[in-house]
């Protein structure tokens, strides 16, 4: 790995961890401060753009011919930054503490099959 592609992997995820605090708070606001779905949407969009950037890589349209690997500083960087797999585990289980146990059992797995739905759904319409 260059040291540019480095950097320009780290600016990216600082980028969206950045978008990932604003949607977050956006939805928590429009929600009455409903603590999962923030991490419910965020972890959602991020599947599905995802899945497009890999599905453009595969297809080969995702290069700009500056030899920038595109798919590690939008993939790797932007979205792992965006999304955030220990955010929504740490939910399930302050769920799981608030006893909201039906909520509980329906997040995280629900969580899991939409993501992989719309990842998939992402890739299809990238490729």
């Amino acid at each position: 790995m260059s040291p540019a592609l480095f950097v320009l992997v780290a600016v990216a995820g600082g980028v969206g961890a950045a978008l990932r605090f604003l949607v977050d708070d956006a939805v928590r606001r429009r929600t009455g401060g409903a603590r999962p779905l923030g991490t419910l949407v965020v972890n959602l969009t991020g599947a599905f753009a995802l899945g497009l950037v890999v599905g453009l890589a595969d297809r080969g349209s995702l290069g700009d011919g500056s030899g920038i690997d595109l798919v590690a500083v939008l993939g790797t960087g932007l979205l792992g930054g965006y999304t955030t797999f220990s955010t929504a585990v740490v939910e399930v289980v302050r769920l799981v503490e608030e006893r909201r146990w039906g909520y509980a059992a329906v997040h995280g797995p629900g969580m899991l099959v939409a993501g992989v739905g719309l990842a998939a759904l992402g890739w299809w319409l990238g490729a």
